[in-house]
């Protein structure tokens, strides 16, 4: 199941509404220069005073198995089930100070503008993304040895789409539910505080 386009309720851009997070994976391999394209649409998103705080980790299955096996290992196990066949891990990571030395209040903000962009030139490649939160990042660090000042972020699996009937049916499930989000008016809001977008 490669499309499953959001079912929105007014018409966005197909690349938005495209992108999902599907848990099957293939495991053929990321050409490099499709990597190259991913990583460059990442390199010109927008950052307050053009910090760019994002640092990616890059882990190719097929470039340097060990590494990506260390952060393989650093996933939860939830996780670590549907992302065997994955062939690429990337690290989300953003240096939280500035040039000065002082704490960049946008860092985050920043690196997820950076990792959508790379989210959505995958989409565009026909690729499949799909960020995670869980996973050990006290192990990662020290696995990695990553700066105290790098906040660690997320992980992202990419790869090409894969069979979800290969998928535990837990996950079946998953994949083939329906997509959702709140309403505008439960996130949007508009004058003041709590008062809901219409």
């Amino acid at each position: 199941m490669s499309a499953k386009p959001a079912p929105t309720d007014v018409d966005i851009h197909e690349l938005i509404a495209g992108r999902w997070s599907p848990r099957a994976f293939s495991n053929a391999p990321i050409e490099r220069a499709q990597l190259h394209r991913l990583l460059e649409a990442a390199r010109w998103a927008p950052s307050s005073n053009n910090q760019q705080p994002w640092r990616f980790i890059v882990f190719d299955r097929q470039r340097d198995e060990a590494a990506f096996r260390r952060a393989f290992d650093t996933l939860m196990p939830g996780n670590q089930k549907w992302n065997v066949t994955v062939p690429l891990l990337i690290c989300v990571t953003a240096s939280t100070l500035t040039p000065k030395g002082d704490t960049n209040r946008t860092a985050s903000y920043d690196t997820g503008a950076a990792a959508m962009a790379l989210v959505l030139q995958a989409h565009a490649l026909g690729l499949a993304t799909h960020q995670m939160g869980g996973f050990d990042r006290d192990a990662f660090r020290q696995a990695f040895s990553i700066p105290a000042d790098v906040e660690l972020i997320a992980m992202m699996a990419i790869g090409h789409h894969g069979d979800a009937s290969q998928l535990d049916e837990t996950l079946r499930e998953r994949e083939a539910a329906p997509r959702a989000r709140r309403t505008l008016g439960e996130t949007v809001f508009e004058g003041a505080w709590n008062k809901g977008f219409e």
